[in-house]
């Protein structure tokens, strides 16, 4: 069985100190959770904080990107063993840094690869454009996200790896695939591109978050679904109360 993971992607929002508070008051539901996957992911600023804070909680926490290289002159830039020093997770090909940093799956593949040497788990992210999903290219689109940010990879590589399906047109924008349709993509689109690459067992293990516009009232729907095992939440996990009711959906589905 897969265990349901939701994690929350601050994206840039909170300071440290509002970091700190929002994961102190987080923690008062997280902690008590069980049977569930849970993380944060912080800006970078806050991750040493948050990782004192954290420790011992069985609550995760994740980097919202890193690069692929160990050192060099890559100003502004975290590697792999900085990220790794403080967190379990790390978020890998958001629709934004693609969108609007100019990722590609290529360096996509380089900074899962990177990821993975270094033992934190890449939440690799994908999804389609509105104007692809109109154009009935969600299938097409997504496959090649798959193949090419994880081309390469072993079985035993993709055993330990955490995919978010992340229509971009839902991001943000208070709309949502359905339910139904999300998992449609799981189970027709992703775990079959996962399985060509990996095999089907590996492929049934792996966990696929849904993510785009997950709200406490909508949670039920998703969770209940067969092939959706958790969501990477944007917008509502930077609120308390809404983070974990999200979090509480997920175990009551498990």
């Amino acid at each position: 069985m897969r265990r349901k993971f939701v994690a929350g992607n601050w994206k840039m929002n909170k300071t440290i100190s509002e970091a700190r508070q929002l994961i102190t008051e987080l923690l008062l539901t997280l902690k008590s959770l069980d049977g569930i996957d849970r993380a944060v992911c912080p800006p970078s600023m806050a991750l040493p904080m948050a990782a004192r804070l954290l420790e011992g909680t069985g609550v995760g926490l994740g980097a919202q990107n890193m690069y692929w290289e160990e050192s060099g002159a890559y100003t502004g830039e975290l590697a792999p063993n900085m990220v790794a020093e403080l967190c379990g997770y790390v978020l890998i090909g958001h629709s934004e840094r693609r969108g609007y940093f100019g990722e590609t799956d290529e360096t996509v593949n380089l900074k899962v690869k990177a990821a993975l040497a270094h033992g934190l788990t890449p939440i690799v992210c994908m999804g389609e454009s509105l104007e692809e999903n109109q154009a009935g290219k969600t299938a097409e689109v997504i496959s090649r996200q798959v193949r090419g940010g994880l081309a390469g990879l072993t079985p035993e590589e993709g055993a330990k790896l955490v995919i978010a399906y992340e229509p971009i047109w839902a991001i943000g924008t208070g709309l949502a695939a359905t339910a139904e349709d999300a998992n449609a993509i799981h189970c027709d689109v992703v775990r079959p591109a996962l399985a060509e690459i990996f095999g089907e067992q590996v492929a049934q293990g792996i966990q696929i978050q849904y993510g785009g516009s997950v709200k406490p009232d909508n949670a039920d729907g998703f969770f209940a679904q067969s092939d959706i095992d958790g969501a990477l939440v944007g917008g509502a996990s930077l609120k308390a109360e809404s983070f974990a009711a999200i979090a509480r959906a997920a175990a009551d589905a498990s």
